[in-house]
């Protein structure tokens, strides 16, 4: 892949200059959608390059025209990473079909995106952004990126039912990886996990014989809620900014994400 990129990755704004890429790489950082959504477009005949229907693995030179259903695609100039404290309600799609859908919650005047999702019933921390690289480094498995929660039951919580989360617990034909649990009150534990198998914090506690009452993301690597009341949103710092770039510089962005990465 060749091209001429004059800005310094994750800052907060940028101008990209393509000379070539990869299609699905191209529309994700239009801010259209991530690359595993653009890949379904593709194979859907929904893409076109110079009027040509487009197939996965074509590439995007200086110059060509990209269009969606129609829609000429532009290579954004401005990079937008946004952290909203999920309230309960809000649905994690950018389909506005949706009257919940978690876009028009925002209402941010640049297409944006959910990093990962929290459940309908969930709460707390999410990143939204148009960049769809980062997207992809963050939801890789491999990369171990820690997700902190606070859950309460419906019943009091045991010495074994801690030991077992801690251990890992068989839910979707897996057993999930060890991770840190921490009892908090007679009802509420922490846990911090690594993996993000769909609805995972509910599937494990219910295999363990309990129900989530309510469930709270408060960290996602090295960013909390701190100071960040529900239902709002804010633009990351450029302190935060400059912490998660570190943080990803040796992650993969080569395969793309599960579909149930950074759920909970």
């Amino acid at each position: 892949m060749k091209q001429d990129i004059d800005f310094n990755p994750l800052s907060s704004s940028y101008i990209c200059k393509y000379m070539e890429t990869s299609l699905n790489k191209y529309i994700s950082e239009t801010g259209f959608c991530s690359r595993r959504e653009a890949d379904g477009f593709i194979e859907q005949g929904r893409v076109t390059i110079n009027e040509t229907i487009a197939v996965k693995g074509n590439r995007v030179k200086e110059g060509d025209e990209v269009r969606l259903d129609g829609e000429k695609l532009k290579t954004k100039k401005v990079a937008v990473y946004l952290m909203l404290n999920k309230p309960k309600g809000i649905t994690c799609t950018t389909d506005r079909k949706d009257k919940t859908n978690i876009v028009d919650f925002i209402n941010h005047k640049s297409r944006i995106f959910p990093v990962g999702r929290l459940d309908k019933l969930s709460e707390g921390l999410l990143f939204l952004t148009n960049d769809g690289d980062i997207v992809n480094k963050i939801l890789r498995a491999g990369n171990q990126h820690e997700k902190e929660y606070v859950v309460s039951v419906d019943k009091p919580v045991t010495p074994e039912f801690i030991k077992q989360l801690r251990s890992g617990v068989r839910i979707l034909g897996t057993v999930t990886k060890p991770c840190f649990v921490k009892q908090e009150s007679t009802d509420r534990f922490r846990i911090i996990l690594v993996q993000g198998l769909n609805r995972q914090i509910r599937r494990m506690c219910e295999a363990l014989g309990y129900s989530v009452r309510s469930l709270v993301r408060i960290r996602i690597m090295s960013i909390t809620l701190a100071g960040l009341p529900p239902g709002k949103w804010r633009n990351f710092t450029t302190a935060e900014i400059n912490k998660i770039n570190e943080m990803l510089i040796d992650s993969s962005k080569t395969e793309h994400p599960s579909m149930d990465n950074m759920d909970e």
